[in-house]
């Protein structure tokens, strides 16, 4: 299959904005605090989490060239919820009855860029900002490299190209929602900004606002941290790879 007209125009589109946007859509998702959920019970947040928008973006495509930043994303249908008893296997044999919370129906409008990881040198050959976003158009355009899905991995999602803020919205006209403070996401020693994010595993949390249906997520740096333990980046034995070999 060969690259189609669409995919290089709509790269040649998120290089010149230096920004990505897409929809993604799901028949149920789960973003769980992994703070109060270690055991069997989850219940989901009403909004996605910062994290699991990334992690959307790495099933779409990634490379240890760059880290995404998710700026903003816009919730398009109403918030709908529904509990589902999920059996889990015991360690020592059967099972075990739990109750997952998860959301239903949801569509999200994601806007979001790439910035080259400083903390991997050994990739400065592969900074090239126009073959990246090309791949990202390519793969979106397929359906994502990896699996996507919200939260968890039984809750497949689908994406597609959009322009951010078209369309109709549940929540256009609500004004301010605040959230508080929930699960922002993990700062990687890989993506450290700091000299203590570089040499440890970070939890982040932040205060969350939606505004007529929007929200604006605050950069890991601008979170609060609580720590979770020491770590160091993981070393690449192979520093350079064909540069065309991700195309």
């Amino acid at each position: 299959m060969g690259i189609k007209a669409e995919e290089i125009q709509l790269g040649k589109q998120y290089a010149e904005k230096n920004s990505v946007e897409f929809e993604v859509s799901a028949r149920m998702a789960l973003f769980a605090d992994p703070i109060v959920s270690a055991g069997g019970e989850k219940s989901t947040y009403e909004i996605p989490t910062y994290e699991a928008i990334k992690g959307v973006l790495k099933s779409i495509y990634w490379k240890p060239t760059f880290e995404w930043i998710v700026d903003k994303v816009r919730v398009m249908n109403a918030i709908k919820m529904e509990t589902r008893g999920v059996k889990l296997p015991k360690l020592n044999g059967g099972n075990d009855l739990a109750y997952y919370t998860y959301l239903m129906d949801v569509r999200y409008q994601v806007k979001a860029h790439f910035e080259w990881n400083m903390n991997r040198p050994e990739y400065e050959w592969d900074r090239d900002q126009k073959k990246h976003y090309g791949i990202f158009a390519k793969s979106l355009i397929r359906g994502g490299r990896r699996d996507v899905f919200l939260g968890k991995h039984e809750c497949i999602a689908d994406v597609k190209s959009c322009k951010f803020g078209e369309g109709k919205g549940a929540f256009d006209e609500t004004g301010t929602i605040r959230y508080g403070y929930m699960y922002h996401g993990i700062s990687y020693p890989d993506e450290g900004y700091s000299d203590e994010s570089r040499t440890n595993l970070l939890l982040d949390i932040s205060d969350v606002t939606m505004e007529n249906g929007i929200i604006t997520f605050k950069r890991p740096e601008e979170c609060l941290h609580k720590l979770i333990r020491k770590g160091i980046a993981k070393k690449f034995q192979k520093e350079k790879e064909d540069a065309n070999a991700s195309v």
